[in-house]
Formats: structure tokens, C-alpha cells, sequence
């Protein structure tokens, strides 16, 4: 129905909750033709103005319940080349819609199946949400001060789940073009969060990460690697990691190296934490973000979400579009050749409409 590097690719999507509409959202955005099956009667979790998650596709209302609907559904299934699901496992295969059943029709389907804990294990039929997906694969623990810090639900949801489900049915979808046969992708976010740590868990393997909060390079000890609060109450994230962009940390700052204690060792970042802490509390973020901008100290302020999308970079980048008078982030990456787009929702679809576009495939 678009244009973008997935045109012609035809997505049946059951509607569910964060990382199943991510995923079809992003598939929208690359220009599939992406159809969501929504059950009669269904009321948004928490209800909004426009649910963003929804933009670049339309949907077909269908009661599993009734045969006729069944049918129905069983059709688009059958001429489609993705199916994305996150009910519960188990639940689909109630309903009639099981991988065995559907593949038997349509044997070059990519069938999704995203859940918290995947298919199989002891917690698969357990109930859960980001924050307990991630709390069993180290990434919770890591994060915070005193007490683990909540990524809101990016780094299960939307990084662990919806992301690795796109990858995997993207994966799966070429092996299908090349061998004819589709397949089952298990995707858990409890598996793409562990997945994420990998190099985390590569350092805490060599020793040389601490498996306590705010102890490392990386966790916010560092004072080279944290945020500062400024005069005005706003914050400055800083990344000088290598020793050159610290160096130029220090000359922009205008602190003195020598009489500075030495960064390498951990012993001393407390106190080099109170000296950068007492240095930016004495500009505005504003002031700093002028000092800083355009060097190689790697030093950004800390935006809002009011704030961020006015922002030059992202202004000359186009990272946020506004459909419907709403600022929302824009399709991404940037293809050169395919570019994709963030669109509209297209509102409630027949199934003959939608049967009559869709034709079968040869």
C-alpha cells in the first residue's frame, strides 16, 4: 500500500500490547502492507488521543468466537507472508490458529510469536511485563544507584522483544524466499534482553566488571560517564570515555589535568565526581550546551520529550514527524534508495476489501 524496502510484503498482526504493535508499527513504516485482526469490543489499555503504535496500517474487526470470522481470518492467514502474535502460548492454537494448522495452508508463512518468557520453560504460561522480563536476565540489577533504575520499557519491550522480532521474522522471511518454507520465531523478551547484555557479560566474564550497581565504567560510577545537574536544575550528559574527548572535557570545563586525581583509577572517581559536580552547577544547561556544542568533549544536554524534537540535530535529521498534530518519532533507520515513512492510521478495513488486494498467492 506504500512505498519503502517492504512493499508488497502483506502482515497479518493480532492485535496485543507493546512490543507486537512496535514491531508491526515498524514494519508499517518500511512499507508493508500490514492489517491488525482486533477482537470486537476492544478498549486500549490505557486510552490516548492516538496511540502511536497504531500509525501506518488498518484493521479488520473479527470475533474468533464465531465461525464465519474464523474463516474470515483464516483467509487473510492464508495469503499472507507474516503473522505477528503475542497471546499467551497456547492460546492461539485454541483458536484454530495455530502454527501446525496455518502452515499446513500456507507453508511459506513466517509465523511470529512474541512473548515475555517464549514458548517453552517453566515461567512460558506466567503472567509478567517488561520489568520482570528483565529482572531475570541481569540487565535490571545492573542499572540504578541504591536500587535497581526502571528503563521505562525500552530495554525489554521494545529493545529485548519487538526489535529481535522483527530481526527474526526478517531473517526467517529470507530463508522462506530461498527455501519455500516458512517457520516458527519464538521470540522472548526474557532471550533479547539477555541477548542485549552480551557485552556486559563478556566484561563481567574478564573481570573487569563488578556485578554491583554504580561500580563500573559504564553504569553511571564513572565520573566521565554520567549526568550533572546544572545552576538552572537541568542536567548535561557526558561520554568522554577515551582520553582525548576527556581531555577536551577538562579544557572546556577549564580544569587542570595535573592537579586533577588520576581518572584510571576507581579509587578516585568519587572525587573527581565533586569537582565536575561543583563545575557545571555553576552555569545554566543552556550555558553549557553553547560551550559544548560541536566539540569533541561528548557532552549533550539532557532534553525533555517537549524539548527534543526541536532540537537543530534532530530538526535537519527529520527523527520526529507530526501526524494528527502529534510529534511522534519518525520512521527509522534512513534508507537511501527506500526510504521508509511514519503514516496516518488507516482506520477499521473489510476483509473482502482487504482478500480483493491481497490476491492468492501462485
Amino acid at each position: 500500500m506504500s512505498d519503502g524496502p517492504l512493499q508488497g510484503l502483506r502482515v497479518i498482526e493480532m492485535a496485543g500490547l507493546g512490543p507486537t504493535p512496535f514491531a508491526a508499527m515498524w514494519l508499517a513504516d518500511m512499507g508493508a502492507d500490514v492489517v491488525r485482526i482486533e477482537r470486537p469490543g476492544l478498549k486500549p489499555l490505557i486510552p490516548m488521543r492516538q496511540d502511536v503504535l497504531n500509525r501506518g496500517r488498518g484493521h479488520v474487526v473479527l470475533n474468533m468466537k464465531d465461525p464465519d470470522d474464523l474463516s474470515r481470518a483464516k483467509a487473510l492467514i492464508q495469503r499472507a507472508d507474516l503473522l505477528i502474535e503475542g497471546m499467551r502460548p497456547g492460546v492461539m492454537e485454541r483458536l484454530g490458529l495455530g502454527p501446525d494448522v496455518v502452515l499446513q495452508k500456507n507453508p511459506a508463512l513466517v509465523y511470529g510469536r512474541m512473548t515475555g518468557w517464549g514458548q517453552s520453560g517453566p515461567l512460558a504460561h506466567s503472567a509478567g511485563h517488561d520489568i520482570n522480563y528483565i529482572a531475570l536476565t541481569g540487565a535490571l540489577h545492573a542499572m540504578g544507584d541504591d536500587a535497581p533504575a526502571i528503563p521505562l520499557n525500552l530495554v525489554g519491550d521494545f529493545g529485548g522483544g519487538a526489535m529481535y522480532l522483527v530481526a527474526g521474522l526478517l531473517a526467517a522471511l529470507l530463508s522462506a524466499k530461498t527455501s519455500g518454507k516458512g517457520q516458527v520465531v519464538d521470540c522472548a523478551i526474557s532471550d533479547g534482553a539477555a541477548h542485549l547484555m552480551a557485552m556486559i557479560y563478556g566484561m563481567y566474564g574478564s573481570g573487569v566488571w563488578a556485578d554491583q550497581r554504580a561500580s563500573n565504567l559504564l553504569d553511571g560510577a564513572a565520573p566521565f560517564y554520567t549526568t550533572y545537574e546544572c545552576s538552572c536544575g537541568g542536567h548535561m550528559a557526558v561520554g568522554a570515555l577515551e582520553p582525548q574527548f576527556y581531555t577536551e572535557l577538562l579544557r572546556l570545563l577549564a580544569l587542570d589535568n595535573e592537579s586533577l586525581a588520576d581518572r584510571n583509577d576507581p579509587q578516585n572517581w568519587p572525587e573527581l565526581r565533586a569537582v565536575f559536580a561543583k563545575r557545571f552547577k555553576q552555569k545554566t544547561r543552556a550555558q553549557w550546551a553553547t560551550i559544548f556544542e560541536g566539540t569533541d568533549a561528548c557532552v549533550m544536554p539532557v532534553l525533555s520529550m517537549e524539548e527534543a524534537p526541536d532540537h537543530a540535530h534532530n530538526q535537519a535529521r527529520k527523527a520526529f514527524v507530526n501526524i494528527d498534530e502529534m510529534a511522534q518519532p519518525a520512521a527509522a533507520p534512513q534508507l537511501s534508495a527506500t526510504p521508509g515513512k511514519a503514516r496516518a492510521a488507516l482506520g477499521e478495513m473489510h476483509v473482502a476489501d482487504v482478500l480483493t488486494r491481497w490476491t492468492p498467492k501462485a
